[in-house]
């Protein structure tokens, strides 16, 4: 079998709630999801996505992605797409870094091998762990009282975790902790993700002002340094996102002690094969993870739910369903989260059907 087209379809998904917030003032209304197909000769078609939250979150932009899968491409005409770990480093030799461009295509070669196989990518990624499994729910930032209302209101459709997204002013930060904390049941996991938000001493400030509160630190600050710097300052359980960024990086916070779980999002590391890897060294660890994406639809959303069903449930500290964030289906099939829970599908490779008259024409046909 060998890879005879790539086409791109670019797509874009509104929020519901009409607008996304994080720190530092930044905001995304519409999506900009870039949808990959990956033809062969013996008929298998494969599909991807990678959707970044917009130019100001990582190093990322949607249509950045596009250009560098066109630029990619003619790299990849030929090859075997089920040789997942090959064609992993083919992507690194021909185009130095920009992971988020390889994840997309990464994901639709494992849709092949998956297909290939007649199994489920869940399969192939390490089987499957029990029925189902939970949730979190990432809330926008607003004032406190508002984002005390929004855990409220998604803890009766039944989700446990949520995930606040802070890092503004402290003051209102520690409140947007305190009011969301006591809108919830003792059990129920509280995330304050910073993004990077705070400097240094804010962060410090921050930690010591909600020390008594259950709850977790996510990315405090910019630089891994500062994250540590504030990991050692606290007894708040510390998750790393942004920093965390390649094996390299995961295996140094493990090493450091700097965090007790780490946010993996395919796209950061490059794609499923890397993202598997950087699973497994965690769990072996003792790391749990969130496993996430930085956006994107149903493609996006199956992919997280296969490498998410397939990491031990102990390990499995959150993930989330990005598909019921926005209001555009792009593929049937794909998974949909039940009373705050969510399965991986059980159909060959990724288990979706992209909708074809959604994506409409292609952006670019290379072969």
């Amino acid at each position: 079998m060998r890879i005879s087209q790539i086409a791109a379809y670019r797509v874009e998904l509104p929020l519901r709630e009409g607008a996304y917030k994080w720190s530092g003032g930044n905001e995304v209304r519409v999506f900009d999801s870039t949808v990959v197909e990956v033809s062969t000769d013996a008929g298998i078609v494969g599909y991807g996505e990678v959707c970044p939250l917009g130019p100001a979150y990582l190093p990322a932009y949607a249509e950045g992605a596009r250009v560098g899968m066109a630029q990619l491409a003619p790299a990849l005409l030929g090859l075997d797409p089920t040789q997942v770990g090959v064609l992993d480093r083919r992507m690194d030799g021909a185009l130095r870094g920009h992971p988020y461009v390889k994840s997309a295509l990464d994901m639709a070669f494992w849709d092949i091998l998956g297909k290939a196989a007649d199994q489920p990518v869940t399969a192939l990624l390490g089987g499957r762990y029990g029925e189902d499994f939970p949730l979190y729910r990432a809330i926008s930032q607003e004032r406190p009282s508002l984002m005390a209302e929004m855990v409220a209101r998604y803890r009766a459709e039944g989700y446990t975790k949520f995930q606040l997204k802070v890092g503004g002013t402290p003051a209102d930060d520690v409140s947007r902790v305190k009011e969301c904390r006591s809108a919830l049941k003792p059990r129920d996991v509280l995330v304050a993700d910073a993004n990077t938000g705070w400097t240094q001493h804010q962060a410090i400030w921050v930690a010591d002002a909600i020390r008594s509160t259950d709850v977790y630190i996510e990315q405090p600050c910019q630089t891994y340094e500062e994250c540590l710097a504030v990991r050692s300052h606290t007894d708040r359980p510390i998750v790393l996102d942004e920093v965390m960024d390649s094996l390299t990086m995961v295996s140094r916070g493990v090493n450091d002690r700097a965090m007790d779980v780490v946010n993996l999002k395919i796209s950061k590391v490059g794609g499923l094969t890397k993202a598997r890897e950087i699973r497994d060294y965690c769990v072996r660890s003792g790391i749990a993870l969130t496993i996430e994406d930085t956006w994107g639809g149903d493609i996006v959303t199956a992919a997280i739910a296969a490498l998410a069903h397939s990491t031990p449930p102990e390990y499995m500290f959150s993930t989330t369903d990005f598909n019921s964030y926005v209001t555009r289906t792009i593929a049937r099939n794909a998974p949909k989260r039940r009373q705050g829970r969510m399965k991986a599908p059980t159909g060959r490779g990724l288990g979706i059907e992209p909708r074809m008259d959604v994506l409409g024409k292609p952006v670019f046909v290379v072969g």
